[in-house]
């Protein structure tokens, strides 16, 4: 292992600001500021080229499932490069990738037996918006082509899955987008829109705001509906008591696909692994990516129902969609041996004995006048911050620019530990730590937390 203390972080470090575009990343803020430098993990821990440790508090980007240093995967991804690095699945197959998706058949619900992979869990929605378009036009319904999705919601960044995303901020740069999306409300209970509406009114309230948007678009052009388990952007939305058993009617109704996006809800990251199968619903599609390899290589993939697939093993039909590297022998080597590991050590169960205690944990902050709500499910819980908890009043856009960039994101950071401060939607904390974390994490967590959000309540 290279000396954490190797002058050549010095020179790396000068190279990365000249020449690594880092991303989603003001860069100006390093011109003369140091790059933060990540070189080695094990566990819930990493290092940087100083040789600080910090709790990685957020799975590096919901993604490290299994933890840092896994040497069974990185053998796995040896072992796999060495018989067959690298062939495509366009018209040919490799037994990793057949191996994984009837793998992965076995673990879906119902019949979403079909696994389309890709490489990340933009190009599996891209794949979804697809599919669904091109299976409407191979059953005679060529106008639906459109799709909703909810406020703030993150679908990715690719210029489809951006169109699908719901957060004007990330898309204004890039307009216009690929046309035919729209917006319903998301599942934010602690902003709903009538205080006196209980958990369950306010989920038949905003499922029916989806009925509302296919009505006023034309049930006869509405594709898809595109939702997370527990919506990420806006810092953790779940769903309300039968909200997902309501939009899986309403689809039905209006045979509109229900794509289920699990690109981070998915493996462990709510006790199960997929987001149906915790809060009970079958979509018709589901995305996946991150956390199906614990981001020791690239994979993500669509997977589809029976039905889906049904029109293109007629005849000459083909779905006229490929990706290079889907299905990546060593991406799906790593994936199987990822999938091994969380079996065998149930870290489904492990999540679902603990979510409790997480939690336990983030609502002792609640004495902290800046916390207004903690939220999540899982091992992914979000902390709404807000100016007045009373009111529930939150901040304008330069108090929030001051708070989370300004103050909290390094602030955290150099307490140790490493999170998302967010304002994509109202200002909030995000923690999705890697699903081996237990009581000691959990401590730690909010000692940190205690620390530096007192400190935050004392600037305002």
């Amino acid at each position: 292992m290279t000396d954490l203390q190797s002058p050549d972080y010095a020179k790396l470090a000068g190279d990365a600001r000249d020449h690594l575009w880092m991303h989603f990343t003001r860069l100006s803020s390093y011109q003369k500021n140091d790059i933060p430098m990540i070189v080695r993990g094990d566990g819930c821990y990493v290092w940087d080229s100083t040789g600080r440790k910090f709790l990685d508090g957020l799975s590096a980007l919901f993604v490290v499932q299994t933890g840092h240093g896994r040497q069974e995967l990185a053998e796995a991804a040896a072992k796999q490069a060495g018989e067959l690095a690298y062939f495509p699945i366009w018209s040919y197959a490799h037994p990793k990738a057949v191996e994984l998706a009837d793998r992965l058949a076995d673990l879906t619900p119902g019949d979403l037996n079909r696994v389309f992979f890709t490489t990340g869990g933009s190009e599996a929605v891209e794949s979804a918006w697809k599919l669904a378009r091109s299976y409407f036009k191979h059953t005679g319904k060529p106008l639906k082509t459109k799709v909703l999705s909810r406020s703030i919601a993150y679908h990715g960044t690719s210029m489809g899955a951006l169109s699908i995303t719901g957060i004007p901020a990330l898309k204004q740069d890039f307009e216009p987008l690929v046309p035919s999306t729209f917006r319903v409300p998301n599942t934010n209970y602690y902003r709903r829109p009538d205080e006196n509406m209980s958990l369950e009114e306010f989920g038949v309230w905003a499922a029916d705001r989806i009925a509302e948007a296919i009505e006023f678009e034309g049930p006869d052009t509405v594709a898809a509906v595109f939702l997370e388990p527990v919506q990420n952007a806006g810092g953790c939305f779940p769903p309300p008591p039968g909200y997902f058993q309501r939009v899986r009617e309403i689809c039905d109704r209006y045979d509109v696909l229900m794509v289920s996006d699990d690109v981070i809800s998915g493996f462990g990251r709510l006790g199960e692994y997929f987001g149906g199968q915790k809060y009970g619903y079958t979509p018709d599609i589901i995305t996946i990516a991150k956390g199906l390899t614990s981001g020791y290589v690239p994979l993500g993939a669509m997977i589809a129902s029976e039905r889906l697939a049904e029109p293109f093993l007629q005849g000459t039909n083909w779905f006229a969609h490929g990706i290079t590297y889907g299905g990546h022998p060593v991406g799906s080597a790593v994936a199987l041996a990822n999938l091994d590991i969380m079996e065998r050590e149930n870290l489904n169960g492990h999540v679902r004995d603990n979510s409790g205690l997480f939690r336990s944990y983030l609502e002792r902050l609640y004495d902290l006048p800046i916390v207004g709500d903690v939220r999540g499910d899982g091992y992914f819980f979000g902390i709404e911050l807000v100016k007045d908890k009373a009111t529930k009043e939150t901040f304008n856009e330069e108090e929030s620019e001051r708070l989370l960039r300004g103050f909290l994101s390094s602030a955290l950071f150099e307490a140790g530990l490493y999170c998302r401060a967010d304002d994509r939607g109202d200002p909030v904390i995000q923690l999705a730590p890697p699903l081996i974390a237990g009581e000691a994490q959990f401590i730690e967590i909010e000692q940190i937390l205690r620390s530096v959000l007192t400190e935050a309540s004392n600037r305002l």
